[in-house]
């Protein structure tokens, strides 16, 4: 590869980019003027609020004794305090709660003997400024009253007050140094700032360069310089990253600059103790080196979400919901008690965020430091290679073909027929997702056995609304055809086996994520309840429809459509694995869904496919409600733990019955196009 064109690509694609006022703008207004401005407009405003607030005047009803001690004692208060009290007669004010919401007076109390106490009520208005806090001072009053009171009292029954109010002293020690304590709080706030402004950065330069020369009509031309598509696509990655790298950077500059202000004006009006900024260096050289790592991720990504955007505004609407997630992702970080631990490491964003947290707090791992960034480059490499595959088949000019988002535009202008669109597909990915997390979970803790047969439907009717609403194939898109008797008896063959074969993949993921593991076993036994009949139809029976007609159905026939077969089965399983979110239910249900995928391309119908996860649900359903007659009649189902001839005598069942299951498949197949070809 010719790193001179390399290097004249990427000056041309960076000029490109900063001739742009907008990207300017967007790089260096907003983190270096904006944000100082914010801040200092900030603290003048609460300044001169503060200083307001102090100066009222404030209008106070005590219906009280005349020569009420506490009436005596809050008149007494604001010769310390700023504020000016006027103590209202109530006898002027009809009714306080008319006079409350005139704004005629601030506070009312109202002072009666109970028994021999006295009872003070208060009464404001919260959603009144002046009264609300007014209604603080009052309430701090009444604190040091009442422990003049008690003091009073103690003295007058002729006991030590301390003795009495004090039995117990206790002090405070925080051995945190100086450097810890500035660490765990910009451990929480800096990964936050940093995923924001790294989507900041690169989203536009992600448009511009994909989908906005597809729209200006340069891209063409572009395509027919002596250039590979390889190369092409170096040059414009290295912009967006480093247009996302520069953006960051000037962001926590200016920060830092912010904040080193602020340490500055405090050490001068209260003498705080310095700290030792030495100490923080490997943390700042790790955390450049998370910027790069996730700005190559994120960018790699993004230039792939907005290659299937017919426009600018288009590809902005398919990075709007990825800018929610990375940045609903960077919130882990003020979530206490989440450790980075190696599977953690692997998932994108929350590991960055994690780590800059864990080394901000001095907690160095570098085992951690090596799995979370080669697993950011690993993941943009993945993504580079995808976005090479499309401007290989110059897909990159017909987004139509590859799939423009149908879903919002009218229905009237839409085309009947054929399968949904990449962009679609995408789309309801998203959404379902979303539902899932929020709408499922809660449907799922309120009504447990119903919440999850609500959450299934959702899965059920957001791709059918989709496929509906855009006039496609409902037939094509889900694969509704025929199958044979033969069909059904070779997936059923392949479903037992698969879960035998299953069974032991998932005893090593467990040895792997014990924790995760245990979280799975309690929610699955709260979820099942008591009646057998009813957790087989909502664990079984649901999914068995609901998630093959989305994920055999049309994430697997669009996508089917557009790319080469390995790659739609590939993308499917990982997203059905994904689906489940659970590290030991990755891989099993990952490996069973590419299972599945094979079955409905072999047999061209999605039915089979059913029925092997129905049977594949069903089986775990019955063994959880009947785990001792089931150990009577295969112990080694429930045995635990399993032996090395237990563990053999496991596979080896389980690999017959896939032999057997793909060989009737197999007969099925020929006996389909036999018959095919003698009709013909």
């Amino acid at each position: 590869m010719d790193i001179k064109i390399i290097k004249t690509l990427v000056k041309r694609e960076l000029l490109d980019v900063f001739r742009d006022r907008k990207t300017v703008f967007m790089m260096l207004f907003l983190p270096v003027i904006l944000y100082p401005l914010i801040f200092i407009g900030a603290m003048q405003i609460v300044s001169v609020i503060s200083s307001s607030m102090g100066e009222q005047n404030y209008r106070v009803v005590i219906d009280a004794e005349d020569d009420d001690a506490f009436a005596k004692q809050l008149k007494q208060r604001q010769e310390t305090e700023t504020y000016s009290l006027v103590i209202v007669d109530p006898q002027s004010i009809d009714d306080y709660e008319t006079s409350l919401n005139n704004e005629d007076i601030d506070v009312y109390i109202s002072g009666n003997m109970q028994g021999e106490k006295m009872q003070y009520d208060v009464y404001y208005l919260s959603s009144v400024t002046n009264s609300s806090y007014m209604a603080d001072l009052v309430m701090d009053a009444f604190d040091d009253y009442r422990e003049e009171m008690t003091r009073q009292r103690v003295e007058a029954a002729g006991m030590n007050v301390h003795e009495v109010l004090e039995p117990v002293r206790y002090a405070e020690h925080d051995i945190a140094s100086n450097e810890q304590s500035l660490g765990s709080l910009m451990g929480s706030i800096l990964p936050f700032m940093l995923l924001t402004s790294l989507m900041t950065g690169t989203s536009y330069p992600a448009v511009d360069t994909t989908a906005g020369e597809r729209e200006r009509g340069t891209l063409e031309t572009i395509l027919t310089l002596p250039v590979t598509n390889r190369q092409l696509i170096l040059s414009k990655f290295i912009t967006v990253a480093f247009t996302g790298i520069i953006t960051a950077l000037l962001n926590i500059l200016s920060m830092g600059g912010i904040a080193f202000y602020m340490y500055q004006v405090m050490d001068m009006q209260t003498g705080v103790e310095s700290f030792d900024m030495a100490k923080f260096v490997p943390a700042i050289f790790v955390c450049v080196l998370c910027i790069f790592a996730f700005s190559l991720f994120i960018s790699a990504v993004l230039m792939c979400v907005a290659s299937f955007a017919k426009s600018s505004r288009e590809a902005n609407n398919f990075i709007a919901p990825m800018t929610m997630a990375v940045m609903f992702t960077g919130y882990i970080s003020f979530i206490p008690n989440i450790e980075l631990t190696p599977a953690m490491a692997m998932v994108p964003a929350a590991n960055i965020c994690l780590l800059i947290k864990n080394m901000l707090m001095f907690k160095v791992d570098y085992g951690s430091i090596i799995l979370v960034l080669l697993s950011n480059v690993a993941y943009a490499a993945a993504a580079i290679l995808f976005l090479n595959r499309i401007y290989d088949s110059e897909a990159i000019l017909f987004p139509d073909g590859r799939g423009g988002l149908q879903v919002f535009e009218k229905r009237t202008n839409l085309k009947k027929g054929g399968v949904p669109t990449t962009s679609d597909v995408v789309f309801v990915i998203v959404v379902t997702l979303l539902l899932i997390i929020y709408a499922g979970s809660i449907l799922q803790i309120k009504f447990g056995l119903a919440g999850l047969f609500l959450t299934q439907m959702i899965l059920l009717l957001v791709p059918l609304g989709t496929v509906i609403y855009t006039k496609r194939d409902i037939c094509l898109t889900y694969g509704l055809h025929r199958a044979r008797i033969t069909d059904f008896v070779g997936g059923a063959f392949l479903a037992v086996g698969m879960l035998l074969v299953n069974l032991l993949i998932s005893m090593a993921m467990i040895a792997l994520f014990p924790e995760s593991a245990q979280n799975i076993g309690e929610s699955f036994l709260t979820v099942l309840g008591d009646n057998m009949w009813s957790a087989l139809a909502v664990i079984a029976l649901a999914p068995a429809i609901c998630e093959e007609m989305l994920f055999r159905g049309m994430i697997l026939h669009s996508l089917k459509a557009k790319y080469r077969l390995s790659s739609a089965v590939i993308t499917t399983a990982v997203l059905f694995g994904f689906y489940h979110m659970s590290l030991v239910k990755f891989l099993p249900t990952g490996i069973l869904g590419v299972v599945l995928c094979l079955v409905v391309l072999h047999t061209g119908s999605i039915y089979p496919a059913m029925v092997m996860h129905f049977l594949n649900n069903a089986l775990s359903v019955v063994i959880s409600y009947y785990p001792v007659q089931v150990g009577k009649m295969f112990p080694i189902l429930v045995k635990e733990p399993l032996g090395g001839f237990d563990m053999f005598l496991l596979a080896g069942a389980g690999l017959v019955l896939c032999l057997i299951g793909g060989a009737v498949l197999s007969f099925s197949g020929r006996q389909r196009e036999d018959r095919s070809l003698g009709e013909s």
